[in-house]
């Protein structure tokens, strides 16, 4: 019994940990809050092009200093310009050249400061103009004291005493190692890092590595470049004692660079866990179409902490063993035979990374579908019974605390439910639609219709209303901003059986397979609704794919 509950308790609180988010903690929304979340004056105008990062890692004392190059183009008139970097870096000075007309370099003087936020104005900019900023900073960073679920610098050190750095900064944000436009509706069209490190470690970037240069002081500078648009806490630099590996993946368009980055005293393991990564890609692109970022290859980087969904450089640090952790968050077995973290964070190459929602209030986008991701994956190589029984068996780990939807214009994601109860809403919506084949266009058509776009919730929803030709709307409502499981009512009399909806939002009317054996569709809402049942002995049974409950009454 003991060994048991011990079991239990661990994925009780292993997925409480993955399912948490850097910002989950915070009740208490300030004006800081809307100043990150919110495109405001500051922001609305101008669109980023490119940022092109050039930055030295100092490992004795944590510090890091350098600029960045913000491309930005107005997309309107204007002047005022939001920045953010967020304390305790500092940011020294912000020169910019127009590139749409003098070049003469020009030296902002006045920049204010609100908490994280910095303001300034640049001489006006016409519609269609760009300029090239250069924000120069240093600082100590924000370390990451649980990462990646509270966010920040990771400083640690290998099992051979050699520095590992890298970063973690969903939802905290960009801006805790770098100044930028800190909000996901706008994403960098591409974006290059210049990193320099101790020549005796290797730096890992986003993208493709165009050059090393040897600097004769003891430092190295490694310059990574993607040429797809990135969300900005993707933007990530791996230091550390790494060797490679690779192969070459034939993809649904084209040859595919797989790339593998891991610390040298690991290599063989990951030569044999990684198989998973081809088995992934193989599964992925049949469900949702080919890898987004063909320019830009795929890497798995060993990472000093669990994972993270580091567009074209996703890090990894299960320990080179199935499951999470070990453990398989479902109960159901299946999530023992391949490497979750692989599999999941992977998964959002094109739910996160392709198709990006532009606020953090809808991340059940990025997280559902991702999770989702995994009976797909599950039921690619292992067929649908088992894909149902590992869905089905992540319900235990739902909470209905909160709903998954957030509010908006505050930075501030919803529940951890995010996760499961979304890729259960999901798995529901795929029993409605009852077509396995449209289902798949569907997951296919979203990510060639977004294909590097931000979105909101609402565009994604509507695209599976229109494609399926169902009106999923209450149901999307149901799930997401309420912490209600539809219950479905019965009774049993005689030879008629009487159902309806109870614990749910007004006009809920979800149609649900029941019965055994030959199963019929009922379309149960909140007004009592009846039929003639085929025999006394009839078992009322509602297909379990459908999250909802049963409550026989009176």
């Amino acid at each position: 019994m003991k060994s048991i509950l011990s079991i239990i308790l661990f994925l009780s609180f292993s997925f409480a940990e993955i399912a948490a988010q850097p910002l989950s903690g915070r009740t208490v929304l300030t004006h800081a809050d809307t100043l990150r979340g919110s495109y405001g004056a500051g922001r609305n105008w101008w669109d980023v092009l490119k940022y092109d990062l050039h930055v030295s890692f100092n490992i004795n004392d944590s510090t890091i200093s350098g600029y960045n190059i913000i491309t930005l183009k107005a997309l309107t008139n204007g002047s005022f310009v939001q920045l953010d970097l967020q304390e305790p870096m500092l940011l020294d000075s912000i020169v910019y050249v127009n590139l749409s007309g003098p070049s003469s370099p020009v030296k902002i003087n006045t920049i204010s400061k609100d908490g994280n936020a910095w303001f300034f104005n640049i001489d006006p900019l016409k519609t269609g103009a760009s300029i090239n900023l250069f924000v120069y900073y240093h600082g100590k960073p924000r370390i990451a004291k649980h990462a990646p679920w509270d966010g920040g610098l990771i400083w640690k050190k290998d099992k051979n005493n050699n520095p590992w750095v890298s970063i973690a900064c969903q939802g905290l944000g960009a801006s805790v190692w770098y100044p930028c436009k800190d909000h996901q509706a706008d994403e960098p069209d591409s974006a290059e890092m210049h990193i320099t490190v101790p020549d005796t470690l290797v730096c890992v970037g986003n993208g493709r590595m165009r050059g090393k240069i040897m600097n004769n002081d003891g430092t190295a500078t490694y310059d990574w470049a993607v040429v797809n648009p990135i969300n900005n806490y993707n933007i990530i630099p791996y230091i550390g004692k790494y060797v490679h590996f690779g192969e070459v993946y034939n993809g649904e368009k084209g040859n595919l660079s797989m790339d593998y980055w891991v610390l040298d005293y690991n290599l063989e393991k990951a030569k044999k866990q990684f198989t998973d990564a081809p088995k992934m890609m193989k599964a992925f692109e049949y469900w949702f179409g080919p890898y987004p970022f063909y320019e830009d290859g795929y890497k798995l980087v060993e990472a000093p902490h669990l994972g993270m969904e580091h567009q074209s450089a996703v890090a990894y640090g299960n320990g080179y063993q199935n499951g999470y952790l070990g453990k398989d968050l479902s109960g159901s077995g299946w999530g023992l035979k391949w490497d979750f973290i692989i599999v999941h964070e992977s998964g959002h190459e094109w739910f996160a990374n392709n198709i990006t929602t532009k606020d953090i209030a809808d991340m059940w986008v990025h997280e559902g579908f991702t999770n989702y991701s995994e009976t797909l994956f599950t039921q690619y190589y292992y067929g649908k019974d088992a894909a149902t029984a590992y869905v089905m068996g992540i319900r235990k780990n739902i909470a209905n605390d909160i709903p998954i939807t957030g509010p908006y214009n505050v930075n501030k994601e919803g529940s951890g439910d995010m996760y499961p109860k979304a890729a259960n809403m999901i798995h529901t919506i795929r029993q409605i639609i009852n077509d396995d084949t449209l289902f798949r266009k569907i997951l296919r058509g979203l990510n060639k219709t977004f294909y590097h776009q931000t979105v909101t919730a609402k565009q994604v929803e509507d695209y599976i209303n229109v494609q399926s030709k169902i009106d999923f709307s209450k149901v999307f409502e149901q799930y997401l901003t309420t912490i209600q499981v539809p219950v479905l009512e019965y009774r049993l009399k005689k030879n008629k059986l009487d159902y309806r909806y109870a614990d749910c939002i007004k006009g809920f009317n979800m149609p649900v397979k029941i019965g055994t054996g030959k199963q019929q569709w009922i379309k149960p809402t909140e007004a009592w609704q009846s039929f003639k049942i085929p025999a006394e002995d009839y078992i009322f049974l509602v297909d379990p794919n459908f999250y909802i409950k049963t409550k026989k009454v009176d």
